[in-house]
């Protein structure tokens, strides 16, 4: 540990381990923080040290790479801090964590956010079930703690990871009921040239659909849930048709079917609170995942001493995020004086170039993961919007009748977006509501980032002392 690194890096994914191996090939001090027990984000989520897998469910070779990773920041010498909460970042870029041993602090020079991103869930009814759960949970359980989310699984919802983790619960010895995609093979074809420049990842998902195949997983294109109903100790699902536009086929042919578990996922957010609270500027790029901060080629953000890499700058894949993150520890490198531009030039040509080809696969894959505008159109009146408030569409709908005008407003009035989550799960489809009244998602508007970033422990945070302990100031004189 390093008490004044140069530069911090908030995120041990893979842009984050990207980021430190470039700033420590030029000697600057770094220092890695991010709450997780190691390095490797959601993609690359190890198992804890004590677990000796025995056959148990995996997803192909992102352990691999994980673990390489892992090694190279090992051998970077790079200063890391593990299990520390961020919940707070001054404008001075003064960085507040809660640890293991409590409160600390660090105030670098400049600040590498590589937040990664957050799960979309769009809600239908019962999704607040025990057994139904976000595809990025399953894949917490698959990864880092050898776990089938259940043994009769529904997966359903957009996007490749649909079909990396209903491979990776059949190769664990669970059963698929089904799988509901909400695109359509076309869909899928049209996506296929950006595919074919990443031949590895196309052989991998091909060697997923014939594993789905061979064990008789039916394939539900242009499928939905329409709600999942409690059963027992399981669930009862109703899977339904929907257009191109996500809308319910008319007349509606539901499928109902009983599994333990629901995995549902409708793609990935980019995680900007921290770029937010410093004030960066942000706009809106759908095809992006949402609000992303506005970049240099350098990876600059619109304030000095602040660097963003990664999937919380535009949902692009772990390949693109790794790429980034050295451009960006390249670029802080060369701000500290480091190197000189030629030096910065030469280093991120390259990069930059496996970053654009690696962003066009990412683009696609992005198109995969959005949900259609029509899921939104969809929701019912009596669906919960907000899971931490317990507040429905017909509630969101009456705000926006009233007169509240933007995300921020319908948040005062009806308290989404105040719960523990901070707005991660319904920010989303709340802005998408919203954006169905005022026409466009950038003038909906996003929650205002606030500190504490993440909940915490006020008892942590404050430690061990009584009332006796605050000094009181000497009294006025009368």
């Amino acid at each position: 540990m390093i008490r004044d690194p140069e530069i911090l890096i908030l995120g041990a994914g893979p842009a984050g381990v990207g980021a430190a191996l470039a700033l420590a090939d030029h000697g600057v001090r770094a220092l890695v923080v991010d709450s997780g027990f190691a390095a490797g984000g959601q993609v690359y989520r190890p198992m804890p040290d004590t677990f000796a897998p025995n056959g148990t469910p995996g997803l192909g070779p992102d352990q691999e790479e994980g673990a390489r990773q892992r090694r190279l920041l090992a051998d970077s010498g790079v200063a890391t801090a593990f299990g520390r909460l961020v919940w707070s970042i001054g404008t001075d870029l003064r960085v507040d964590a809660l640890g293991p041993d409590g409160p600390e602090f660090w105030r670098p020079k400049g600040l590498v956010v590589a937040a990664g991103a957050t799960e979309r869930v769009v809600p239908f009814p019962g999704w607040t079930l025990p057994g139904v759960m976000g595809l990025a949970a399953a894949t917490i359980l698959l990864k880092s703690q050898c776990m089938l989310p259940g043994r009769r699984v529904v997966v359903a919802g957009c996007g490749p990871l649909l079909f990396a983790v209903a491979n990776a619960v059949v190769k664990g010895g669970g059963q698929v009921v089904a799988l509901a995609d909400l695109a359509g093979p076309g869909t899928w074809l049209r996506a296929m040239p950006a595919l074919l420049g990443r031949p590895g990842d196309l052989l991998q998902g091909g060697a997923w659909m014939a594993r789905l195949a061979a064990k008789g997983v039916p394939l539900m294109f242009r499928h939905t849930v329409r709600e999942a109903r409690a059963l027992g100790a399981g669930l009862k699902v109703s899977l339904g048709a929907v257009d191109a536009n996500g809308r319910p086929m008319r007349p509606a042919r539901d499928r109902t079917l009983e599994a333990d578990s629901l995995v549902v996922g409708h793609g990935l957010i980019p995680s900007t609170e921290a770029l937010r609270l410093l004030g960066a500027e942000m706009y809106f790029d759908a095809e992006a995942g949402g609000w992303v901060p506005r970049l240099d080629d350098d990876q600059r953000a619109s304030r000095a001493g602040l660097y963003a890499a990664g999937d919380g700058t535009g949902v692009r894949g772990a390949v693109g995020a790794f790429l980034a993150g050295r451009i960006a520890g390249l670029t802080a490198a060369l701000d500290l004086g480091r190197i000189d531009a030629g030096q910065h030039a030469r280093a991120a040509g390259p990069l930059r170039r496996r970053l654009a080809q690696a962003r066009r696969f990412g683009r696609a894959m992005s198109r995969l993961m959005a949900p259609p505008s029509g899921l939104y159109d969809a929701l019912d009146a009596h669906t919960v919007v907000c899971r931490c408030e317990d507040v429905t569409r017909a509630e969101v709908n009456q705000a926006l009748e009233s007169g509240a005008a933007d995300v921020n407003q319908l948040k005062s009035w009806t308290r989404c977006g105040m719960g523990p989550c901070q707005g991660r799960m319904c920010g989303d489809t709340v802005a998408q509501i919203v954006a169905l009244r005022t026409g466009s998602r950038a003038a909906a508007g996003a929650w205002t980032a606030r500190v504490p970033l993440r909940p915490l422990n006020v008892e942590a945070l404050a430690g061990d002392f009584d009332y006796d302990d605050i000094p009181l100031p000497t009294a006025a004189p009368l």
